[in-house]
């Protein structure tokens, strides 16, 4: 129903209420019709539904066949132990991985205010918010959520902040008429308060209209619970990979059977092979180790500020090509300062003034005695409570020596005439001891026209036609500057009025001033600014403000340098998403936009293939922030639902933290790239060398090296240095190359190349020293094989800290963590030889110095053969970009 079109009467009869409340018969009557007066959750996954969506893949289900072929037909019951482990290893990492989900539903069912005063049978009570019904008469007042829907029936100076539902931050002046239009948006319904807003000045009653997920949050709700989370481009490279490595698996070991069975091998021990060759291709550790890097990087960025709320977003945070941003708070520091004044003829900085000068000094008293601020004092702390502007003025007069208290205790107020949009002026009369005055502020268009004098130098005098040319210009000067201008002027009174109207208190006034106020630029934004375009990334403002404002901030930061580039929401209204889709990129400022826009710009960059991070701190942001491929949510003065749905949440709601998190994202990515190619060269390597020994058994045995002795390498020799190398710091020009295109291979820049020719290297090298351990003893040549293929890896980890720079270059010691992987795991690997009791379940035996000598020299042949094939590449690619 159009309540908003109602007169209050008729809305108090259509809810079936009264002036002085329901009864609690009837309030618990509606209860049970309506329910409680909150958010239902969508439905939540059990932990065991998790658990068992984990067994989802392909690679864990050729393990589980293994564990089960390895325990039933082979009866090694130790191989399938550890398969079974590694399986429900990486499960209970995916579950933890996963419960992490989003709570957004938690957080709007968090919004309200936990008590609400309501009229009960004409008593005022305190009940739980949970327990309003429609038709509930509720009283509210500065600092109040509003904790339903509800249409209002008193104002007195009644402002509600509904920058979480509508995007603007301007507290919304209240009414009580009825409105004609029916078809209003949320922002215009000025006689409705909304769930979830905030009483910001004054106070009201109104009654119920919709609770729980019939309000206008409650909406919000349902489509939030109904949305679906994209894949990340780490995600998606990672679910490629893993097709690749399943259909590359499949066919090998369809060969590898073949070829036994062509050799005229047992079927079993054929089968047992090719079961090997897949434990040797699955990367085991991959999931964990990406997991581990993935959080070491999360616990860094929390530490700058930016948490991180989904591991796999750190990543995105490395591709991303767009960052559109919130102006107010984030670019700039969300608080409106004085700028400049103009007084006495002179316009002038704010600082430039003297609290010395005696016409000053009568500025300040008027702008802080014509303001409706009020200073709000807990123990030790104050702060100031009001709109935004009145508060800054405030501010102003304290910073100059003002004490707020003392002002007006000694000038109280003792009538007024409050703002009114339409005179766009506000004025107060004050008693002092120098007699009684009234202080009129506003629009300076509005207020020049009621003056006839001006003050100049504590003086009174005729305002001329000079004088008024004068504040002309200097208000346009202070607006091309985007600055928000008010005027104020003063009128001396023989007495206290007994009937305060606007044309005996608004008229013949004097001059006083101009002030020029406006939320600035955060220092560090301009950095961050210049980073991003540097590193390639498109910084985007969005604004609620007005188009010059929010031009002259975006020159000032560099994001726009002409006003071609700034758009406002009903030019952007105006384009179909075919001309929008088509226009975006000339773009780099959205004036007037409301947050419905957002979404359209996401889509709009998305259409042409680009990684959007997108800022956001209301609830009507949560559809932008869950389009984006990254949602950033404000940690200061976001909603909680904003906080909710956003992969990451600035806790300083800095602009600058976003470029900062990026850094860190590129260096991760780049980290799980090098994790990857160690990884999957050191399974090739296993995998060439199972391949080789199945083709040619006049030289190998069946035996090369047993599933045990693959699982062993690949959860300890390989875990390990894999996680160091996700430590590496981040190269010197990791901010001076353009993002990473989100279309291109996982395996680009070499990475492919380099795990092919590193894994048969690798392969080679084991099977040499198979070569050499088979003159002494089959158990021997398996040793040597089983050794030298863990070492070879060891010292393979060093070769991919970098694809480019020789690791000696790197220095050796300059990723301690690696040093430390390194030793831990070689000292393991050697434990298994030299301990008896490992002997028999690893099916080894002890090795000669010299077998250890020629293992540990083959082994180390892995640094200056790719220091090598380095050395050329190098060479061919300078030779190419000259």
């Amino acid at each position: 129903m159009c309540f908003h079109t109602m007169e209050a009467e008729e809305v108090i009869r259509v809810l079936q209420s009264r002036p002085e409340g329901l009864t609690d018969a009837e309030a618990g009557e509606r209860f049970g019709k309506y329910g409680a007066n909150a958010l239902e959750e969508g439905k939540k996954r059990t932990l065991p539904a998790m658990f068992l969506e984990q067994f989802k893949n392909f690679m864990v289900i050729v393990l589980l066949v293994a564990a089960v072929i390895s325990a039933t037909v082979a009866k090694e019951t130790a191989d399938a132990a550890i398969i079974l482990f590694v399986v429900l290893l990486n499960a209970v990492l995916g579950v933890i991985q996963e419960s992490k989900a989003e709570k957004a539903l938690a957080a709007l069912k968090k919004m309200s205010s936990p008590h609400v005063k309501v009229r009960r049978g004409g008593n005022v009570r305190q009940i739980k918010t949970e327990e309003l019904v429609p038709g509930d008469i509720v009283l509210l007042e500065a600092g109040d959520v509003v904790p339903a829907d509800m249409r209002l029936l008193e104002s007195a100076s009644l402002k509600i902040e509904e920058a979480a539902l509508t995007g603007e931050s301007v507290p919304v002046e209240k009414v009580t008429e009825p409105l004609k239009e029916k078809d209003l948006v949320i922002g215009d319904r000025k006689n409705m308060a909304y769930s979830g807003s905030h009483v910001t000045y004054g106070r009201g009653v109104g009654i119920v209209t919709q609770t729980g997920m019939k309000t206008e949050v409650g909406k919000i709700a349902g489509h939030l619970a109904m949305a679906e989370d994209s894949q990340t481009p780490l995600q998606r490279k990672l679910n490629e990979m893993s097709r690749i490595l399943s259909i590359g698996v499949l066919l090998v070991c369809l060969v590898m059977f073949a070829v036994g069975l062509l050799q005229g091998r047992e079927t079993l021990d054929i089968f047992m092979m090719a079961v090997s060759l897949a434990v040797a291709a699955i990367p085991e550790g991959l999931a964990a180790v990406v997991t581990i890097v993935l959080a070491i990087g999360v616990q860094r960025m929390a530490k700058k500020n930016a948490i991180i709320r989904k591991l796999s977003a750190v990543e995105t945070l490395g591709s991303t090509q767009i960052i559109c941003s919130d102006k107010t708070g984030t670019l700039t520091q969300n608080k409106m300062t004085v700028k400049a004044v103009y007084m006495n003829g002179k316009l002038m900085a704010a600082e430039e003034a003297s609290a010395a000068d005696g016409h000053f000094r009568q500025f300040i008293r008027a702008i802080m005695l014509c303001n409706d601020s009020k200073m709000d004092r807990k123990g030790n702390e104050a702060r100031l409570l009001g709109d935004p502007t009145e508060t800054a003025l405030v501010e102003y007069g304290m910073k100059m020596g003002l004490s707020m208290e003392e002002t007006e205790k000694g000038n109280p107020r003792v009538a007024e005439l409050p703002f009114d949009s339409e005179r766009k002026l506000m004025t107060t009369v004050h008693q002092s001891p120098e007699g009684v005055f009234s202080i009129t502020k506003g629009a300076p268009d509005v207020l020049i026209e009621r003056c006839n004098h001006i003050l100049e130098d504590g003086n009174v005098r005729d305002l001329t036609d000079e004088d008024r040319k004068a504040i002309v210009k200097a208000n346009k000067e202070m607006a091309d500057q985007a600055l928000r201008v008010l005027a104020v002027a003063r009128k001396t009174l023989d007495r206290v009025p007994e009937t305060v109207t606007q044309e005996t208190m608004e008229s013949g006034l004097a001059f006083i001033g101009l002030v020029g106020m406006i939320d600035p630029p955060r220092e560090e934004a301009k950095e961050a600014v210049r980073i991003c375009k540097q590193a390639g990334i498109r910084p985007i403002m969005i604004t609620g403000d007005h188009r010059d404002t929010a031009a002259a901030i975006a020159r000032e930061l560099g994001i726009a340098r002409t006003s071609d580039e700034v758009i406002t929401g009903s030019q952007l209204s105006a384009l179909s998403d075919e001309a929008f889709n088509e226009q975006v990129d000339r773009y780099s400022v959205y004036a007037r936009v409301s947050p419905e826009h957002k979404v359209r710009i996401v889509k709009a960059w998305k259409h042409k293939g680009k990684i959007v991070a997108m800022t956001g701190d209301g609830v009507n942001d949560a559809p932008a922030l869950k389009s984006s491929d990254i949602g950033v949510g404000m940690g200061i003065t976001g909603t909680e639902v904003s906080k909710g749905v956003s992969d990451m949440v600035l806790a300083d709601d800095n602009f600058a933290t976003i470029v900062h998190a990026v850094r860190e994202g590129r260096k991760i990515y780049s980290n799980i790239r090098k994790t990857v190619q160690f990884l999957l060269s050191c399974n090739l390597g296993e995998v060439f060398t199972l391949f080789i020994a199945t083709l040619l058994p006049a030289l190998f045995s069946d035996h090369i090296l047993f599933p045990i002795h693959i699982l062993w390498i690949n959860l300890i020799t390989d875990t390990l240095p894999a996680l160091a190398l996700g430590m590496e710091q981040a190269e010197p020009d990791v901010m001076n190359k353009p993002p990473r295109d989100p279309k291109s291979s996982f395996f680009a820049d070499r990475v492919g190349f380099n795990i092919i020719y590193q894994g048969i290297l690798e392969g080679s090298l084991v099977l040499i020293a198979y070569l050499i351990g088979r003159q002494y003893s089959p158990e021997t040549a398996t040793t040597m094989a089983f050794v030298a293929l863990g070492l070879i890896q060891l010292f393979h980890s060093f070769n991919t800290r970098s694809n480019e720079e020789s690791v000696f270059r790197l220095g050796l010691f300059s990723n301690p963590w690696l040093i430390g992987a390194f030793l831990l795991s070689a000292l393991l690997q050697l434990s298994v030889v030299f301990l008896p009791f490992l002997n028999g379940l690893f099916r080894v035996t002890p090795l000669t110095v010299g077998q250890w000598l020629t293992v540990i020299g083959l082994s180390f042949l892995m640094i200056p053969i790719v220091e090598a094939v380095k050395w050329i590449e190098r060479r061919i690619w300078n030779r190419k970009a000259q």
